[in-house]
Parts: C-alpha cells; sequence; structure tokens
C-alpha cells in the first residue's frame, strides 16, 4: 500500500516514484493476453502505475467486441450510446478484476478513474459526448460497489477524469463519488484528474487530495505550462506531491487539429521541466496508441473532441523509445535524490525553458538545447563544487568544462541535464 510523506509516495517504509502508463482504455479494448504483455512491457522499463478509466473511455478507439460496464440499452450506427446504469454488467467487472491481478503479478499500481467528464453534467466535454449521463443517485451504488470489489488491489483513485468544474450540479456529482469511496475504502489515496492547463481545484476536493494531479496537455502553443501551474502550486503553499498525470504523449498530434506530433524529445523536455519544477513525486508518460488501445484498421475516438490524429497500431505504440527515457528519469530522480526538489525561479538564456531545482546540497539543471550557461546567478564559490553532465538522449555522461561564471557547451547535441554538486 502507498502512504504520502510530505511531498514524496513511500511503499513499505520506502520511497516510491509514481511512474506511470497511461491506458486509459484498457478495461473495455484490451484482450487479456494483450494485456499481459504490455503490462510485462512496461515492468521492465520501469514503470510503477498504470492509469486506466474503470467506464468506457469516451475517446477510446473501436474495437470488434463491445464491453460495456452497464447495461446497454441502445446503440447507434453513429456510436451513440445509453446506459442503465442501475444495472452493472458484473462480468465486465469480473474482466476487469482478471486485470487488476495481472498488474498485481507484475508489482503495477492501478490508478483508476471513477468519473470522466463525460458521465457528469456542465463539463466541457458535454456538447461533444455520445453516451447519457449518469443520474446523481446512480454514483453512490456504483462507487461503493467498485471501492469494496477493488479495495485488495490498494488503487489509487481519481475521483474525476479530464474534468473542469463550471457548476454546483459538476461538483456534487463529484463530492458524491468522493464522499462514498472514502466510505468504503478510506485508506485509498485519492486525487482529481483535471483538465488540460487548469491549476486549481474546488477548496473540498483540495483538501481531501493526498496528491496534486495536474495536465500539461498536447497543446502546442502553451508550453509554459508545464512549469507555470507546479512552480505557482508551491508558491500558493501546496506541500503535498504534485504529479504532471498528463503531459505530452509520444507521436499524439499537436491538439486542435494543429499538424505535427509529439516527438521523443517533446516527451523527455516536457518531463523533466515538471520535476525540476517542483513536481517531482513522478511523472506520467503516454503513447500514442496505447492509451485508446488503438488497432491498425479500427476507428479512431471522437475526432471533434481534442482534435488528435490517427494513432499508431498498439503494438508498434508499446515499442515506442521515449518509455526507456521515462523509466531513466525514474532512476536518475533515486540515483541523485530529487523526490525534494525545489524550483529555482531563475531565467537563464531569456526562456523559461531551462529549468533549475535545488537540493540541501545540489543544484540540477535541465538544458533542453545545447549552449553556453551564464550562471552568475547561481552565486558558486571557486573551486567548491562540481559539474555533472548527462546525454539524456544517449543516457551517458558527458564531459564538460565550467567555472565560477559558465559551463560551457558540452559534446552532445540534444538535450542534458546538469548535476551541479557541492564538493
Amino acid at each position: 500500500m502507498l502512504t504520502i510523506d510530505k511531498l514524496r509516495f513511500q511503499q513499505d517504509g520506502r520511497d516510491f516514484f509514481f511512474l506511470a502508463d497511461t491506458c486509459w482504455s484498457a478495461f473495455t479494448n484490451a484482450e487479456l493476453f494483450e494485456f499481459e504483455n504490455y503490462c510485462r512491457i512496461r515492468k521492465n522499463q520501469g514503470f510503477t502505475v498504470i492509469q486506466l478509466n474503470l467506464l468506457r473511455q469516451w475517446d477510446a478507439s473501436s474495437t470488434q467486441t463491445r464491453r460495456d460496464p452497464f447495461k446497454l440499452v441502445s446503440l447507434d450506427d453513429a456510436n451513440h450510446y445509453v446506459y442503465d446504469y442501475s444495472q452493472l454488467d458484473i462480468a465486465y467487472f469480473d474482466r476487469v478484476e482478471e486485470m487488476l491481478s495481472i498488474m498485481k503479478k507484475y508489482e503495477l499500481t492501478p490508478a483508476l478513474v471513477l468519473l470522466w467528464a463525460n458521465y457528469v453534467p456542465d463539463t466541457w466535454t458535454e456538447p461533444m459526448i455520445r453516451n447519457n449521463l449518469m443520474e446523481k443517485n446512480q454514483i453512490e451504488p456504483y462507487v461503493a460497489y467498485v471501492a469494496q470489489r477493488y479495495k485488495k488491489f490498494n488503487p489509487i483513485y481519481f475521483i474525476s477524469g479530464d474534468t473542469d468544474f463550471p457548476s454546483e450540479a459538476t461538483i456534487e456529482y463529484y463530492d458524491i463519488a468522493l464522499t462514498t469511496l472514502k466510505k468504503y475504502d478510506d485508506d485509498a489515496l485519492v486525487t482529481f484528474h483535471i483538465r488540460g492547463r487548469l491549476d486549481e481545484i474546488p477548496d473540498i476536493f483540495l483538501e481531501a487530495s493526498d496528491f496534486f494531479s495536474y495536465q500539461s496537455g498536447h497543446n502546442k502553443d502553451y508550453p509554459e505550462k508545464v512549469y507555470e501551474i507546479p512552480m505557482k502550486l508551491r508558491a500558493n503553499g501546496i506541500q503535498m506531491p504534485i504529479i504532471n498525470t498528463e503531459p505530452c504523449y509520444e507521436q499524439i498530434s499537436h491538439s486542435r487539429h494543429s499538424f505535427g506530433r509529439f516527438t521523443q524529445e517533446d516527451c523527455r523536455r516536457v518531463a523533466w521541466q515538471s520535476i525540476l519544477a517542483g513536481a517531482s513525486a513522478g511523472i506520467t508518460y503516454g503513447a500514442h496508441g496505447i492509451w485508446s488501445w488503438h488497432r491498425s484498421g479500427e476507428r479512431f475516438g471522437i475526432v471533434e473532441g481534442e482534435g488528435f490524429d490517427q494513432p499508431y497500431d498498439l503494438n508498434d505504440a508499446m515499442r515506442f523509445p521515449g518509455a526507456d527515457d521515462f523509466g531513466y528519469l525514474k532512476q536518475s530522480v533515486a540515483t541523485y535524490h530529487l523526490f525534494d526538489v525545489e524550483p529555482i525561479d531563475l531565467v537563464l538564456k531569456n526562456t523559461g525553458q531551462i529549468r533549475l531545482g535545488k537540493t540541501d546540497t545540489k543544484t540540477v539543471i535541465y538544458l533542453p538545447v545545447n549552449t553556453r550557461l551564464d550562471i552568475r546567478q547561481l552565486q558558486l564559490a571557486k573551486n567548491s563544487f562540481t559539474v555533472k553532465a548527462i546525454d539524456l538522449e544517449k543516457r551517458l555522461e558527458m564531459t564538460v568544462d565550467f567555472t565560477e561564471d559558465n559551463i560551457e557547451m558540452h559534446n552532445g547535441v540534444r538535450d542534458a541535464l546538469y548535476i551541479i554538486e557541492k564538493i
């Protein structure tokens, strides 16, 4: 079972880095043999958490076999569907338990979403959803059922999924879900997965949260949100773990039908920027093809939603190289003791893209583009420190020349991490 120790997670008294993969659509879309292979691969890559939607993901890819968590009343050719939320499909939840057992076998902690935004009134998704909304009196029986049934797996819960909080009705729905969950599984860690670029939640939910989950998202026009949000949270006195639980996914297209895809290097940059900006308890990875569980030839999602281009086949997406970058990040956080890294609010080279953080004994710099750095603002005493340079593309140490005034260009061609340590 996971616990919270100030700004970090612990498991059995040891530090636990929340390295999650995004697999929202697995419970409806994945075959059991596929899911086991996926868990094996992610375990070997160093992942510790899998994020899944308990219900049908509104923009999941299509499948030949349809699985639904509630009695399906109607389904038309446009894939609009109506549920009878009073009738759980027990076979569906039996299968969820099988998949949670597979995760347990590979020591992967489930992070389960209870109510994605499309099941709740007045959220930003309402003009585009295909399902009927859940009635308020149907929330408690559903949440009580899953909380009691899956408690033995020690899941983390996202009370919400990709939501905003525009109305009292929205807040009331999530409050019922939260209250019901804590009634039946009070030990479970809870948070709220919120819409991209939001940086606050209602006070009642902030007080109930064990950690703060933000989403920097997939819009290329707001790269600063990656680091501005956690720095704002820390400046406002938020003293709990902070995690970017939905940064840009590898090979997902820029949202809003904007041409281009996020690369391995983009994802690596966002991950390190998040960590050094104060969101150091963990990070989430995503691969465009895994989160929607996409197979070649199948229809993809809701195009008018975030406006994403076609995903890759899940078997190709499962092997995207960026996943190993995130495993290396987790290893580096442990090696250099960065669980409690504090952001340094300095601007170098006139850009916020270079991020700096500090611990008691070291200063860490993420450098997205190779350049000579003027570090006089750090006020480092002559001959009192060392600089270790790490090529993050090759995951190798490099030599770099430095003085108390400057760090010269390293001998790599991509991004780098500098570890400045007191002698």
